[in-house]
């Protein structure tokens, strides 16, 4: 369907109180979500929390279906998860990595995945490698394949970083790491909600997302996909009484699907939550939503090169929805803070969210601004306006 935007704003309360730019932390929820999350706490404090679950339990159930359908993925490939750092670390804290194991990651990823690589590198003995970074500063494909002419264990990569703007050529990995039958683990964690996310065409084996972000659900969710044909051989880091029975005195056995990587309790209005951001996003459509948000960021990048003292950090050729940048001689949290009192939300990003990119390129303390389709363009040019105004009142 077409992206009503006058629609789209006015299924969103949070607009009613600025302008918030700042998806690729937490999105504005549609008033659609925080009904599914209410209705479902409601239910609990009317009949109890066993029994809403069961009461709902085709639309609960459901939302495997949903994230199936937004990844292009079967519902048995799917874990539902507390977040996407907690569906990431079961499967690389699952996996049965070796003493000089290599590791292949990216220049450019995110710390919460980094230091778990530095932690199996203490504790089990894993190499880590970095794959270095084309002219543009994406990975550089001719160098992974070089890297893997040597037998690697798991390739694992952000496709889109938490800053700078930058899209990974994670499909460009997936066939590569199928050439060389080597498994492969991508954190599309800014990525889905952004834009359209197909497991088969990125030939990724797992893949880790949230629905705070982009994809516009409440906090305290995530998920997990797993190809089917690696269900069996990948034992999770965790399990409980869900995602195993304990069938003899010593033997347990694991679910058959994706789901042993969950664990029995769950916050289950949260999950009628994201099954509503899920399909609030698909009714828009991925590509409308691309095509809306990436159009607002290049409008706010284009603004930005026209102010003197505001340099882009974004990197690649090809850019997404998160915009980063800092101006001369101003603090980027002192910045922020006053973009706050003109009723813009936008954050910073720290050199130690993305250490070795922020090393390499020698970053700042940067700005970071992720419109999403529900932003209007006045808002991308108040923001402008408001940046111009503070620095001619810092100068």
């Amino acid at each position: 369907m077409a992206l009503d935007l006058s629609a789209v704003r006015a299924e969103t309360p949070g607009l009613q109180h600025g302008a918030h730019m700042l998806a690729c932390g937490a999105a504005l929820m549609p008033q659609v979500v925080v009904d599914a999350i209410t209705d479902h706490i409601q239910l609990e404090a009317k009949i109890g929390g066993y029994e809403a679950a069961a009461q709902q339990s085709e639309v609960l159930d459901g939302v495997y279906d949903d994230v199936a359908r937004l990844l292009g993925a079967k519902p048995q490939e799917i874990a539902l998860m507390e977040n996407a750092t907690a569906a990431w670390c079961q499967v690389f804290y699952g996996l049965q990595l070796k003493p000089g194991d290599r590791v292949l990651t990216c220049q450019a990823e995110y710390a919460a995945n980094y230091v778990a690589y530095l932690q199996r590198a203490a504790r089990d003995g894993i190499i880590i490698e970095v794959i270095p970074s084309d002219e543009r500063g994406a990975i550089d494909m001719a160098a992974l394949e070089a890297m893997l002419a040597t037998p690697a264990a798991l390739i694992s990569i952000t496709w889109i970083p938490t800053n700078g703007g930058l899209v990974n050529p994670a499909a460009g990995v997936g066939a590569l790491a199928k050439k060389h039958n080597v498994p492969y683990l991508l954190d599309a964690c800014q990525a889905v909600g952004q834009m359209p996310v197909n497991v088969a065409e990125l030939g990724c084996d797992y893949l880790s997302a949230t629905g705070r972000k982009f994809l516009r659900g409440p906090r305290g969710t995530g998920f997990l996909y797993i190809r089917e044909d690696m269900i069996a051989t990948t034992e999770p880091a965790v399990i409980d009484l869900f995602a195993a029975q304990w069938v003899e005195v010593n033997r347990y056995e694991l679910r058959p699907d994706a789901r042993r990587f969950e664990n029995w309790e769950n916050a289950y209005a949260l999950r009628a939550g994201l099954g509503a951001a899920v399909r609030y996003a698909l009714d828009i459509g991925m590509d409308a939503i691309q095509n809306r948000a990436w159009g607002l960021a290049e409008r706010l990048r284009s603004g930005l090169c026209q102010q003197a003292g505001i340099t882009l950090h974004d990197a690649g050729d090809t850019n997404c929805a998160i915009v980063s940048f800092s101006l001369a001689d101003a603090d980027s949290h002192a910045v922020a803070a006053y973009m706050e009192d003109c009723g813009i939300s936008i954050g910073t990003s720290t050199p130690s969210s993305t250490l070795l990119d922020a090393k390499a390129r020698d970053l700042p303390t940067m700005l970071r601004a992720a419109p999403h389709y529900y932003n209007a363009e006045a808002e991308i040019d108040h923001l402008l306006a408001c940046l111009e105004n503070f620095a001619k009142t810092a100068s």
